[in-house]
């Protein structure tokens, strides 16, 4: 049967086709803003700044600002700068930050410039390119894979400015994310003498934990060896090396943000199950703290937060063997790692998990 539709339908469904095509574009040019400094320079002169203006603080080339203007043009339009009249009276209109781009200005403490120059790396792009391929294939590599041969976190390892480029990239994120969770979940963890953050990275939420909570008298970050090499010395954070599905050390708490939807269902329990070995029984203060994703945890969720959770799902299709789970999928898990029960408490698109043994 042959597909019909008025001129109006076939419009509006090419206008929605266009959308999602180019929204790519639109992330290329966030990225560009970043890497011009944009944000930055209009933070440093503390008022909204005209496009010649700009133009004189980055290193962009004289013939270049009409580029420049279109790209701030878009991005205005993307909410990440507001547009007034130039203040000194010229016929130019002047640019200001807004709240979306406050968080790109890469002093700031809850900067996001360092995760979105990561997320929109070539080598973090490039695996989506080998989706359709990856899902004609019988085999088990994921599209990361595909692409370099090998998995991510082996890619972090061999190649230091990858390395660098990725812990970058989750400090940033932990320094956001962590401000609201010592702030809104306080109660997760009071009581706690004791607490290792199970692959922490460069030890920026471990850090975050202790000056939120000086009560917890012994703090250890812990991860791969190439990763613990990066970690600030710290007189309240111990850092520890070693491999999460082998061992991970004794505590009260265990903390894991953005560990578990990196892998297979099977993989979480085996490190949940050495979480809960790590761990004392409830009545003593044992608990598991998982700061990730539990999809449409809310019914209150925005139809925006619930898009970026099902994009942040495809990205770690393409990138690891994980995913981002339903809070059905996550009470599997918890249970066959032998836990009894959990309590959820969201954060935006992310949520906090407290998980009893």
């Amino acid at each position: 049967m042959a597909f019909e539709a008025t001129a109006d339908e076939l419009l509006q469904a090419q206008v929605h086709v266009f959308h999602h095509v180019l929204a790519s574009v639109g992330s290329m040019g966030l990225k560009c803003a970043i890497q011009l400094g944009i944000p930055d320079a209009i933070h440093a002169q503390g008022r909204p700044l005209t496009i010649t203006e700009l133009a004189s603080f980055l290193p962009v080339a004289p013939t270049k600002s009409p580029a420049l203007h279109r790209l701030m043009r878009m991005l205005a339009h993307m909410g990440f700068f507001s547009v007034e009249k130039d203040p000194n009276g010229s016929d130019e209109h002047a640019y200001s930050l807004t709240p979306n781009s406050k968080i790109l200005v890469k002093d700031s403490p809850t900067s996001l410039a360092s995760w979105v120059l990561f997320s929109l790396d070539s080598t973090i792009l490039a695996p989506s390119h080998f989706l359709g391929l990856w899902l004609q294939a019988d085999q088990p590599d994921i599209p990361f894979e595909m692409s370099y041969g090998k998995p991510l976190f082996e890619m972090t390892g061999d190649d230091p400015a990858f390395n660098r480029l990725f812990n970058e990239a989750m400090a940033s994120d932990s320094r956001l994310t962590m401000k609201s969770v010592v702030a809104r979940c306080k109660d997760a963890f009071q009581g706690v003498s004791a607490l290792v953050d199970v692959g922490g990275g460069d030890g920026t939420s471990a850090r975050a934990i202790a000056e939120a909570f000086p009560s917890i008298k012994r703090i250890i970050v812990y991860d791969l060896p190439h990763v613990i090499a990066t970690v600030p010395k710290s007189p309240r954070v111990e850092a520890i090396a070693g491999n999460m599905f082998e061992h991970i050390p004794p505590a009260q708490a265990v903390f894991l943000k953005l560990i578990l939807h990196d892998w297979t269902d099977e993989q979480c329990v085996k490190i949940l199950k050495l979480c809960k070995e790590a761990i004392p029984e409830r009545e003593d203060g044992g608990k598991v703290l998982i700061l990730d994703m539990v999809m449409n945890v809310s019914s209150e969720s925005s139809a925006a937060m619930t898009q970026v959770q099902r994009f942040w799902d495809i990205a770690m299709l393409c990138s690891t063997p994980g995913k981002e789970r339903q809070e059905h999928e996550w009470r599997k898990i918890f249970f066959e790692a032998g836990f009894t029960n959990y309590k959820i408490s969201s954060l935006g698109t992310r949520s906090l998990i407290e998980v009893f043994p």
